[in-house]
């Protein structure tokens, strides 16, 4: 059984499941928004190996679970390729995390 989390199963901090603790469950592992952000930069899909390298050379154990992750929660797909690459439902959080990247820049000016 997959260990991916999908609204409507219980995730970590939630029994009932709701969409958002499931998101947040996803979104909160170690890496994982890192690895979205790297497929999204340049918008062209990414090789195993060139992600793992724009990710500050992150475990390939690790890397290969966040993308089988990814891919699960429809984020993600591998191309024909052997390359990654955003889903629409990947780019869709892409842009939701918009007021999230503006936020941070608010906040760097201020420190």
């Amino acid at each position: 059984m997959s260990t991916t989390p999908r609204p409507g199963r219980p995730v970590r901090g939630s029994d009932t499941g709701r969409p958002v603790m499931a998101a947040l469950d996803l979104l909160g592992r170690r890496w994982t928004l890192r690895v979205i952000w790297e497929l999204h930069q340049g918008g062209a899909p990414v090789g195993f190996r060139d992600l793992q390298r724009r990710c500050d050379a992150m475990s390939s154990s690790v890397l290969s679970a966040r993308l089988t992750e990814l891919r699960e929660a429809g984020i993600a797909a591998p191309t024909d390729e052997s390359t990654w690459r955003l889903t629409p439902l990947g780019d869709e959080l892409v842009t939701a995390m918009g007021p999230l990247l503006a936020w941070s820049h608010t906040w760097a000016e201020r420190q």
